[in-house]
């Protein structure tokens, strides 16, 4: 049945977000964050908070939809819908879902959205703090694999070793962001450059991760509104639609104590065909993209098997001068990232995609607005999701 897609049947009707703090350092609550980038997006498509009827994210945000309802002062909840899975692998899955509830008429304009105040509830991040553990914990935890960066280099050591990918190609990752965060004043690495020389020098995390491979820990959040097609025209600036948007995982991707039948992977192998068959468009197509950094590992194999490049030419891709705007051929990370933008579990990543086709991005790929800028979400996580944004040209 060629109607069942999202292709072209939404389109974004604001974005916002807040300041961005350092992890622990927001002087708002978690809730307030989440209501202040609502307001913001609100105000960036120029309609009341009130019109909003739904609720979409992910990574188990806590700040419950029908408190956000009263507190926006809407009439009609008519959605509220959570992303299974944590991290970052939902940011584009969240996206997805509200989409799919408004093509199919549940609701009308939903916001997706995502908070963090980590000196609130705890920090992200970091290794267990319990005094027994169970299940697949069981068999890692005693051998000091505890955190995401060692369990995500695992699998990035693999891939490399396999493709004879070199730690240039990930240094190259790190500085593009860096680069375009010089440009963007939201970003929390604003006027903080950062050298080859830096990132060499810096301590290792877990190999190969530097310190600098690893994102940031922030507070704040983030929200884009959504909503039919037919209203594209409504809102203060260029049409932005979603042209694919899909989540999932291969077989045996959640199979534990690092059991996956396929480990040197970034869980894509299944995902991204289903996005280019729903978007219509093929890895050519695409003029920006946006890859959530976790690590940076993750970004290279992710953009490997979305099929920006063969795993044999890692190296010759993933260069400073081809990554960074404007004259780079593959634009990536283009406000800085979750490396040196901030963290809000990617959802900045797909604020960023938007604004390229806007053509507001501090880094812009094409003056006037791309035609199609993809987002990227949660490399090696599970599941994992992928979405894509195109210009009015694009349908």
């Amino acid at each position: 049945m060629t109607d069942r897609t999202l292709r072209g049947k939404v389109a974004v009707a604001g974005v916002g977000q807040t300041e961005y703090y350092k992890w622990g350092q927001s002087p708002e609550p978690e809730f307030k964050l989440a209501i202040t980038a609502i307001l913001n997006a609100c105000e960036d498509a120029g309609i009341s908070p009130s019109e909003i009827d739904g609720f979409a994210s992910y990574s188990n945000d806590r700040s419950e939809a029908s408190r956000m309802s009263a507190a926006l002062g809407i009439d009609d909840l008519r959605l509220a819908v959570m992303q299974w899975g944590g991290g970052g692998g939902g940011a584009a899955a969240a996206v997805a879902n509200a989409s799919a509830a408004i093509a199919t008429g549940q609701a009308e304009c939903v916001v997706v959205f995502r908070a963090l105040a980590q000196g609130q509830f705890g920090r992200f991040g970091q290794g267990p703090r319990n005094n027994t553990i169970s299940g697949a914990s069981a068999h890692t935890v005693p051998y000091g694999l505890m955190s995401p960066a060692q369990m995500f280099a695992m699998r990035v050591t693999r891939f490399m070793h396999e493709h004879g990918v070199r730690q240039e190609a990930l240094r190259a990752i790190s500085l593009a962001s860096y680069h375009h965060a010089q440009t963007n004043p939201a970003a929390t690495m604003y006027g903080r450059p950062l050298t080859a020389e830096k990132y060499d020098d810096s301590r290792w995390i877990t190999e190969p991760f530097h310190l600098y491979d690893c994102c940031q820990e922030n507070d704040g959040a983030a929200a884009i509104i959504l909503v039919p097609a037919e209203r594209a025209a409504d809102f203060g600036h260029p049409p932005c639609y979603v042209l694919g948007a899909v989540s999932g995982s291969h077989h045996r991707a959640a199979a534990g104590v690092h059991n996956d039948a396929h480990y040197a992977t970034s869980t894509f192998e299944t995902v991204a065909p289903r996005l280019y068959e729903m978007a219509k468009v093929a890895p050519s197509d695409v003029d920006v993209v946006q890859s959530y950094e976790n690590f940076t590992g993750g970004v290279m194999m992710a953009l490997v098997e979305h099929g920006f490049c063969a795993p044999e030419e890692a190296n010759d891709f993933f260069t400073l001068d081809n990554l960074i705007t404007p004259d780079g051929a593959f634009p990536l990370n283009t406000s800085g990232g979750n490396l040196a933008e901030a963290y809000m579990h990617g959802l900045g990543l797909t604020i960023e995609a938007v604004r390229q086709v806007r053509g507001t991005s501090p880094n812009q790929v094409r003056a006037g607005g791309v035609d199609v800028s993809m987002m990227i979400a949660g490399p090696m996580v599970t599941p994992v999701s992928s979405c894509i944004f195109g210009s009015e040209a694009s349908l």
